[in-house]
């Protein structure tokens, strides 16, 4: 039985409901420890690149062409192996995604979404 996804950020404090804890950036968040964190994957492979993330911080107003971009990347063989990952924990788990984004719904988390509930 799977669970749900849930987005959560990563500066506000870990709960039992969250299930499987996942961190999905590629940088660790600033002032959160590893014991706070309560992390039960970090999968940099399925976040952007370092090149298209700070293109992202430098086009704020092309989130359509990172978007494009992004998912191009999603399609690597290391980061189908993540997007596996994940998706297997969600088999039998609610998995949340941690995020230390600002504004979560113009950062990679909503395609990183779209993406794992597309190959369930």
């Amino acid at each position: 039985m799977s669970g749900d996804y849930r987005v959560k950020r990563a500066y506000d404090a870990a709960a039992k409901a969250d299930g499987k804890r996942v961190l999905v950036d590629r940088l660790w968040p600033r002032g959160v420890s590893r014991e706070a964190a309560e992390l039960d994957l970090w999968a940099k492979d399925a976040t952007p690149s370092n090149d298209l993330r700070k293109w992202l911080h430098g086009h704020r107003d092309e989130y359509g062409e990172f978007v494009g971009r992004y998912n191009a990347e999603l399609d690597g063989d290391a980061q189908q192996a993540a997007l596996a990952e994940i998706r297997a924990l969600h088999a039998k788990h609610t998995v949340t995604l941690v995020t230390a984004a600002k504004d979560v719904d113009d950062s990679h988390v909503p395609v990183l979404l779209k993406r794992l509930r597309e190959g369930e």
